[in-house]
């Protein structure tokens, strides 16, 4: 935005601090007006017919623009995506152990990557790795959904679980 001596046209359309319309006027009259009340002239609509300027503490503008962005950005929520690795030969008590760590990420709100990794011939069996990972999103129904089946991608197989919404 552009403010006080920037502005370079002739006649502006004023708008005052209270958001009155001030009329159409000389940019030196405006900007003599602005200091007058100790206050800024600032750009507000360059496009306009005649440009549109508003008299305002430019100051206390940019502080509660900054401060309106910080507010913002305390109020979002960022998900993050924890992986977890699966064998294709994954014993039970691994299994389990792995499904354990997958519902604590669920509960925190973070989403979940479960990946297979496939060894050697054992991409000729990647059935075998779409069961597990089957199992796993059965075992974790109460605490997340899938929308897609399992993936395979080069030499691994993926899924992603989203946690299921929070019951109040």
């Amino acid at each position: 935005m552009k403010i006080n001596e920037e502005i370079r046209v002739s006649e502006v359309r004023l708008v005052g601090p209270e958001g009155e319309q001030l009329g159409i006027m000389k940019t030196a009259e405006a900007l003599d007006l602005a200091y007058q009340k100790n206050l800024d002239l600032v750009l507000i609509a360059p496009k306009a017919e005649p440009p549109v300027c508003k008299v305002m503490d430019y100051g206390k503008y940019k502080f509660d623009l900054a401060k309106r962005d910080k507010e913002a950005r305390k109020n979002q929520k960022t998900i993050n995506v924890k992986e977890i690795r699966l064998s294709a030969s994954i014993d039970d008590h691994d299994f389990d152990t792995k499904v354990n760590h997958a519902k604590k990420f669920l509960q925190s709100g973070d989403k979940v990557k479960v990946s297979i990794r496939f060894r050697g011939r054992e991409i000729h069996h990647s059935a075998l790795g779409a069961k597990i990972l089957e199992r796993f999103k059965e075992t974790l129904a109460d605490y997340g959904t899938s929308d897609k089946p399992p993936k395979l991608e080069g030499r691994s197989m993926n899924i992603i679980i989203s946690p299921a919404p929070k019951k109040d």
